[in-house]
């Protein structure tokens, strides 16, 4: 269901509302998905991108597939749980390239079934808008420390592999052991049987924290492909207070998990 009318959610929710504030025109757009996972590392990667670009949000998604709860903000009033849609135009002093459509949120959805149905409904979306290619970002959990975290990437097609290589970004054979799993692994797969390409960027991560540093190293990588220029220095500052708890960590990983505690953390979200 695809509404427009904030108004809209007032009225008794289907499996999956998208309200929309307003229908963008946007040229040749990538979507670009963020939401919670394995170190936040996708989260905290595409929560980055919106905080440095100039970016409008124009959309809200609900769902009975997410947590049935509300937040309660500083002022005491509360926020049913959702997904947000931003999107992000290039101006007359940008370099060429496509504009973007941001998912962030919380929360994905609660059961497997949900996860279909929410990723079809983003999909609907984002093909009524032009959206032709897909970004989905998450960490690559490694259950060890990681000092210079690669990007790993899954594709839906050879062509997209091999552009990927060009920029760094590391397919090797058997990696991720565990497949991709949420929306980061849904909207790669469903997007492919509907012509939509996509990639996944998964950057290392010891699957401890939330780990800026791979969050970093995703986004060094995607800001090369899109061809847009942000400031880390934010990132930088979080790694720094990370590496504080890390150095702790690193003696625990010296005598610490067993082997079996180790491939549990091998995962994408």
């Amino acid at each position: 269901m695809l509404a427009t009318n904030r108004s809209e959610v007032e009225r008794m929710m289907d499996e999956v509302m998208i309200t929309l504030t307003e229908k963008p025109e946007l040229n040749d757009p990538v979507l670009i998905e963020g939401l919670p996972g394995v170190g936040n590392v996708g989260k905290l990667a595409a929560e980055h991108l919106l905080d440095e670009l100039e970016t409008t949000k124009f959309g809200d998604i609900y769902s009975r597939h997410f947590p049935p709860q509300v937040l309660v903000e500083e002022d005491g009033v509360i926020k049913l749980v959702n997904n947000e849609l931003y999107y992000y135009k290039r101006g007359e002093g940008d370099e060429p390239g496509p504009d973007i459509v941001f998912l962030v949120g919380d929360y994905q959805g609660i059961s497997s079934e949900g996860q279909y149905i929410l990723t079809e409904r983003v999909l609907d979306m984002a093909q009524d808008l032009g959206v032709k290619m897909v970004f989905t970002l998450g960490g690559y959990g490694l259950g060890r420390m990681v000092e210079n975290p690669r990007v790993l990437g899954a594709a839906t097609s050879h062509a997209v592999v091999s552009d990927m290589k060009k920029v760094g970004v590391v397919f090797q054979k058997g990696e991720p052991v565990s497949g991709i799993v949420g929306a980061s692994g849904l909207l790669l797969g469903l997007g492919r049987i509907r012509n939509v390409e996509g990639i996944c960027l998964m950057g290392e991560t010891s699957g401890y924290f939330v780990d800026p540093k791979s969050a970093q190293a995703v986004l060094e990588v995607l800001t090369n492909i899109l061809k847009i220029s942000v400031s880390f220095s934010e990132l930088e500052d979080k790694a720094l207070q990370i590496d504080k708890i890390t150095s702790q960590l690193k003696e625990l990983e010296g005598t610490g998990g067993s082997e079996g505690g180790s491939e549990d953390l091998r995962y994408i979200g």
